[in-house]
C-alpha cells in the first residue's frame, strides 16, 4: 500500500492536462470498443469457438464487453483507475497475442499495443490530478 501512496503522491506533483486527456482518451476508446464488440459478437465468438471448452467462450464475450464499457468509464472520469486498467490488461494482452497466433492485422495490432501501452502507462502513473479519485482524496 506504500508503494501505491508514493506513486500518487508522486504523479500529482508531475501532473499536467495532456496526462489527464490521454487518460480520457484511453478511457473513450476502451468504451468504443466495447460498444463495438456488443454489435460483433458472432466474429468474437467464431474466433474463440477452437478454444471453446465448457462453454467459456460466451462468459468471455461477457467479460471483454462489459470489462470495457464498465472500465472505459471508470477510466473516463477517473474514479477506480487502477483497478479498472487491472481488468482490463488480460483482454488486452489477449489481443495482442491473437494477432500472432491468428490472421494477423495491423491495425488491430497497432490499436491493442498503444493501449496495453497506455493502460500499463496508467497502472503506474495513476488517474492524476484531473479526476474523481483526486477530488474525492482532496475532499476527505
Amino acid at each position: 500500500m506504500g508503494a501505491i501512496i508514493k506513486l500518487n503522491k508522486w504523479a500529482n506533483a508531475h501532473t499536467n492536462i495532456g496526462f489527464d486527456l490521454l487518460r480520457v482518451l484511453l478511457g473513450s476508446f476502451l468504451f468504443y470498443k466495447g460498444i463495438d464488440f456488443m454489435g460483433q459478437t458472432g466474429l468474437i465468438i467464431e474466433l474463440l469457438d477452437p478454444v471453446d471448452t465448457f462453454g467459456w467462450t460466451m462468459i468471455i464475450v461477457h467479460y471483454i464487453t462489459m470489462t470495457h464499457i464498465f472500465g472505459g468509464l471508470l477510466i473516463i472520469i477517473g474514479l477506480l483507475t487502477r483497478p479498472a486498467i487491472l481488468l482490463q490488461l488480460p483482454v488486452l494482452v489477449s489481443a495482442v497475442l491473437l494477432n500472432f497466433l491468428g490472421e494477423m492485422v495491423v491495425i488491430n495490432l497497432v490499436q491493442a499495443s498503444i493501449a496495453l501501452l497506455l493502460s500499463v502507462f496508467f497502472m503506474i502513473y495513476g488517474s492524476g490530478k484531473h479526476s474523481v479519485d483526486y477530488s474525492l482524496k482532496m475532499g476527505m
